[in-house]
């Protein structure tokens, strides 16, 4: 079987996984706040991830050293999940993931600032055309302003924020210390927040299947992700991972009765087409 065959095979497995998170963050809504979500699953992700490290024999890569670096990405990415966890359940799903799908141009925005990369003319044609697509899928006004528009564009920066983070920690640490830092940090993060109020709702035999398919589907989605950019390059990759927004669509639409929004359709294949064409530019160079 080729590479790029192979690739595909894993993105498939990513695209299961993300979807498979979407549906069960919003089955236990109802009954977990979006804190509470952050720390059942990470609390299960520290087990799935210790458990792995001991049978790999990775577990003395973890070091302390970079600490400091690995709490901010943690903080970043922790409110970007929390606000995408939010996010699912206010408005459409497929919105969400049109929204989500722009955090690649904030990476372009911010790696100049984080990692003093050169933002490059095809980033900054990119970026804009990018922008035009949000334009198109929140089509801002202020009698059709929903607040999860807001937040889903929020979670896409602190998901770009932790992906510039982690770019930059990558360069001394290993997968298993990120991974590891991941979930220790943002078990603490939600235990905090989840119990700021004195009142931290427990799972019931009804939606603990659903916290444990949100804990295991989000380390599978990127670990299938993560191989498939190892097989084949992102050209081939991302166009893959984009079909994440028809798909979800189709959820929504079969699941919650959710229209297909042609404006959401056309401004994600404007995002799409930015982050391709970005992608394309980089590598042709």
């Amino acid at each position: 079987m080729s590479p790029t065959l192979r690739a595909c095979l894993w993105m498939i497995g990513a695209i299961v996984s993300f979807t498979a998170m979407a549906i069960a963050g919003r089955a236990v809504s109802l009954d977990l706040d979006t804190f509470e979500i952050m720390m059942y699953r990470s609390l299960i992700g520290i087990v799935i991830v210790v458990t792995v490290a001991l049978f790999a024999r990775t577990l003395h890569e973890v070091r302390t050293q970079k600490a400091g670096l690995h709490f901010i990405r943690n903080v970043s990415h922790f409110a970007g999940q929390n606000l995408w966890f939010y996010s699912i359940t206010v408005i459409p799903l497929a919105q969400v993931f049109a929204l989500e799908f722009t955090s690649p141009l904030w990476v372009m925005l911010l790696a100049p600032l984080v990692l003093g990369e050169k933002l490059t003319r095809s980033q900054a044609i990119a970026a804009v055309i990018g922008f035009l697509g949000i334009l198109i899928v929140t089509r801002p006004s202020p009698d059709t302003f929903e607040i999860g528009i807001l937040t889903a564009a929020l979670a896409a920066i602190g998901f770009a924020g932790s992906a510039v983070l982690t770019r930059k920690l990558t360069r001394t640490e290993t997968i298993t210390c990120i991974l590891f830092y991941l979930t220790v940090m943002q078990a603490g993060l939600g235990i905090a927040f989840a119990g700021f109020d004195g009142d931290v709702a427990l799972p019931t035999w009804g939606n603990l299947p659903w916290v444990v398919v949100i804990a295991v589907a989000g380390l599978v989605a990127h670990f299938c992700l993560t191989i498939a950019l190892s097989l084949a390059p992102a050209t081939i990759v991302m166009p893959i991972d984009f079909t994440r927004l028809p798909v979800i669509a189709i959820v929504g639409m079969l699941l919650y009765a959710e229209p297909l929004d042609p404006f959401v359709l056309l401004g994600a294949a404007l995002i799409f087409g930015a982050n391709y064409y970005n992608i394309w530019s980089s590598t042709r160079l």
